[in-house]
């Protein structure tokens, strides 16, 4: 089985990734959506998130030969349980970054001993359209360090202007699994039936248009 195989099934199995086109969920985005995804829910689940991590260790010796960077960095808040679980795993410092300046003492965005000219990987635990990843990156460059690395568990890559975002930062995304490997992994393993299957897909090739006959109100949720 791929990583990607197996990333999709560690999602769905553990319920990181739901779906419910006839209750739908409501992004804090304001998009209605079939479908949510809560990769924090994957820290309470120990060999799932062991395996996620030595698959981004996996991947990232694969695509960043000698691992170009000198500290993992996980963002504010999702990223940082999975930002210490990379650096333990790779034998690399550690930081984290706010989404905004606490407001008091030093008044820190950083949290840790990052430096000036440091190379940073960023670790968040899923990407939507890459607007979140935005602040990070700029928090990082503002004290002179750098990053042009970003790694998630899960990319959704159904939004047109995700990769423009981020590639307008200057940063590559990596991935360990996207949509398209959570669709197919549902269709061909998992026991959704027809109808659910073909509503998500629906929403998928057409999120900004899909419309839900109801609504379920997740207030208490942070999409990122």
């Amino acid at each position: 089985m791929s990583i990607a195989d197996r990333t999709a099934e560690i999602l769905l199995t553990t319920k990181c990734i739901q779906f419910s086109p006839n209750n739908s969920f409501t992004l804090t985005s304001g998009r209605s959506s079939p479908v949510y995804v809560d990769c924090r829910r994957l820290i309470a689940f120990v060999e799932e998130r062991r395996q996620i991590v030595q698959f981004w260790k996996e991947t990232l010796l694969e695509r960043l030969l000698g691992l170009p960077f000198d500290c993992i960095a996980g963002g504010e808040t999702a990223g940082i349980p999975y930002g210490a679980f990379l650096a333990e795993a790779l034998d690399k410092p550690m930081a984290y970054i706010r989404k905004s300046p606490k407001g008091f003492g030093c008044n820190a965005s950083i949290e840790g001993n990052l430096k000036a000219g440091e190379r940073v990987l960023l670790v968040e635990d899923l990407a939507t359209d890459g607007r979140s990843k935005v602040r990070f990156i700029n928090a990082i460059r503002t004290i002179g360090a750098k990053v042009a690395h970003c790694v998630v568990v899960f990319e959704y890559g159904i939004f047109a202007d995700k990769t423009n975002v981020l590639a307008e930062t200057g940063v590559t995304l990596h991935s360990l699994a996207t949509w398209k490997d959570i669709m197919a992994y549902a269709t061909n393993h998992a026991s959704f039936s027809e109808d659910v299957l073909e509503e998500v897909q629906k929403y998928l090739d057409a999120p900004n248009e899909w419309h839900p006959s109801k609504r379920l109100k997740l207030k208490d949720f942070d999409q990122e």
